[in-house]
C-alpha cells in the first residue's frame, strides 16, 4: 500500500478513505466491526466519520457512528493502526452547532468519549460558520492540538475564498492551518472543485479527501433508468440529479474502461479520482464485505492514459 501524506500534517494515509456515515445507519454493529477489521487487514488506515452521523435517522440524535467505531476500537485494540478523522459543527441539538470556541471544546470531549480514544488524528470543521471569526475557531483548534487531543485539523464544505482566508490567518497569526479539505468531487461533480478549490489546494499543499466519490452510488452503474430509483432510499434523489444525457455518457465511458480491465464502473470511477491532482484519498463507503472488496480492488487498479482521456472527455 502506497501511503500519501495528508497536506503538511505528517499524517500518512491510504489512497482511499472509509466513509463512516453508514455505521449505525445502514450497517449494524456486527457488520461494522467486520468491515473495519477487513479495511485494516487490506492495508488501509483512514476512516472518516462525524459527530452528527446519523442524526437523520428517526430516533437517532447523532453520535451513532462514532459510538460504534469507539466500541470497535476498544474491542479490536487496533487504535494505533488507524488514522481517525471526525468532524464538528453540524447541528447536534439546541445550542450545539457551529464553530464557536466554547462549543468546539465541548464537542471534542463528546467525540473522544464516544470514540473511546484520547486523541483524534484529523478534526474537521464540518461546515463553515460565518458567524464566528475564523481566528477564534482556529484558536480553539490550536488549544486542542497543544493539549494533545487533536493531531491535525481540516475543513469540509468550505468555499475557496473562505479556505484561502483561513490559511492566510493561520500563517499571519502562527495558528494551526487546515491541512485537508473535504469537498464534493467525482466524475459527475467536477466543476466547482477543479475551477476554484483544486488550484488553491495544490498551491498551498492542502490534502483533499473528497466525499461522494461514487456520486451516491450513481457511478457504480446502479441507476441507469428512472425505474432504478426504487433500488435504494436515496435512489430518487440520485436519479433526479445525475440521470441525464451527460450522466449516461459518463456511465458508457466507465463501462468501456471497466471492460478493458475486468473491473466494475465504480472501481474505475475511484481509480480515476486517485489519479487527479490534489486528491489524497477519495471517501467511499461499503455496507458488506463484498462491497469492501470492490473498494480494495479499486485502489489497485491502474488506469492507462487512454482510459483517463476517455473519462475526462465523457465527463468534461
Amino acid at each position: 500500500m502506497q501511503f500519501r501524506e495528508l497536506g503538511r500534517s505528517g499524517l500518512l494515509v491510504s489512497p482511499l478513505c472509509f466513509g463512516g456515515n453508514v455505521f449505525g445507519w445502514t450497517v449494524d454493529e456486527a457488520t461494522s466491526f467486520s468491515l473495519l477489521d477487513a479495511w485494516l487487514d487490506a492495508g488501509f488506515n483512514l476512516i472518516d466519520t462525524a459527530d452528527v452521523y446519523s442524526s437523520w435517522v428517526p430516533g437517532h440524535t447523532g453520535g451513532e457512528s462514532e459510538t460504534l467505531i469507539g466500541k470497535w476500537l476498544r474491542k479490536s485494540g487496533r487504535r494505533s493502526q488507524v488514522v481517525l478523522a471526525t468532524k464538528v459543527g453540524k447541528p447536534m441539538g439546541p445550542g450545539r452547532e457551529g464553530l464557536k470556541p466554547a462549543y468546539i471544546r465541548s464537542a471534542v470531549e463528546d467525540s473522544l468519549r464516544r470514540l473511546q480514544t484520547d486523541h483524534i488524528d484529523l478534526y474537521q470543521s464540518h461546515a463553515d460558520d460565518e458567524n464566528t471569526p475564523l481566528a477564534d475557531t482556529l484558536g480553539a483548534f490550536d488549544e486542542l492540538i497543544r493539549a494533545g487531543k487533536v493531531r491535525a485539523i481540516g475543513a469540509s464544505n468550505y468555499s475557496a475564498a473562505r479556505l484561502a482566508q483561513a490559511l492566510k490567518i493561520s500563517a499571519e497569526r502562527g495558528l494551526p492551518r487546515f491541512e485537508s479539505l473535504q469537498p464534493l468531487f467525482n466524475l459527475v461533480d467536477r466543476k466547482v472543485f477543479e475551477d476554484e478549490l483544486q488550484p488553491l489546494c495544490l498551491a498551498q499543499r492542502v490534502g483533499v479527501i473528497n466525499f461522494y466519490g461514487l456520486a451516491a452510488g450513481f457511478l457504480t452503474g446502479k441507476y441507469r433508468k428512472p425505474e432504478d430509483a426504487a433500488k435504494s432510499a436515496r435512489g430518487e434523489n440520485v436519479v433526479k440529479r445525475y440521470l441525464n444525457e451527460r450522466g449516461l455518457q459518463i456511465l458508457a465511458a466507465l463501462d468501456a474502461v471497466a471492460a478493458r480491465h475486468a473491473a466494475t464502473p465504480g472501481q474505475v470511477a475511484l481509480a480515476w479520482q486517485m489519479l487527479q491532482p490534489a486528491i489524497t484519498a477519495p471517501i467511499a463507503s461499503a455496507t458488506s464485505l463484498a462491497q469492501l472488496a470492490e473498494l480494495v480492488a479499486a485502489a489497485r487498479l491502474q488506469l492507462t492514459p487512454q482510459d483517463v482521456s476517455m473519462l475526462d472527455a465523457a465527463s468534461a
